[in-house]
């Protein structure tokens, strides 16, 4: 599937598949949290504080830019998603959260009600 904005329809995601096999998750800091091309619904067990995210890697990520708010820009080396959304579409439209900070495993997490699916195959997520 590929994920688009649900406000401007601009595609935000490249092709992705659902993860299947979990244990291909690292939670090690600094580290890709998720291999590229898949995503997961965070089901809360995951000790990542996303649950109901739609969670990809971030080179899977298109289209996007930071939040124009800086407040919402913080971290040391990255950043720690910590206060609020901080990536939006090339339209400036909220579609989710970077964590990419030195000491969190990297990921970015997406609303799922910020954005729609094109899907290429019969899943459906649901959340």
């Amino acid at each position: 599937m590929k994920l688009i904005c649900q406000k401007c329809k601009i595609v935000i995601s490249k092709e992705i598949t659902e993860l299947k096999n979990l244990s291909a998750l690292n939670n090690n800091d600094q580290a890709d949290y998720i291999p590229e091309g898949f995503f997961i619904i965070e089901n809360g067990e995951h000790d990542i504080n996303t649950k109901g995210q739609i969670i990809m890697n971030l080179k899977d990520l298109i289209n996007s830019k930071y939040h124009t708010d800086t407040n919402r820009l913080n971290g040391c080396c990255g950043y720690d998603g910590l206060d609020g959304i901080n990536r939006v579409c090339i339209n400036n439209h909220e579609i989710g959260t970077e964590n990419s900070d030195c000491w969190m495993p990297h990921f970015i997490s997406i609303d799922p009600k910020l954005v729609d699916y094109d899907w290429n195959f019969q899943q459906r997520i649901k959340y």
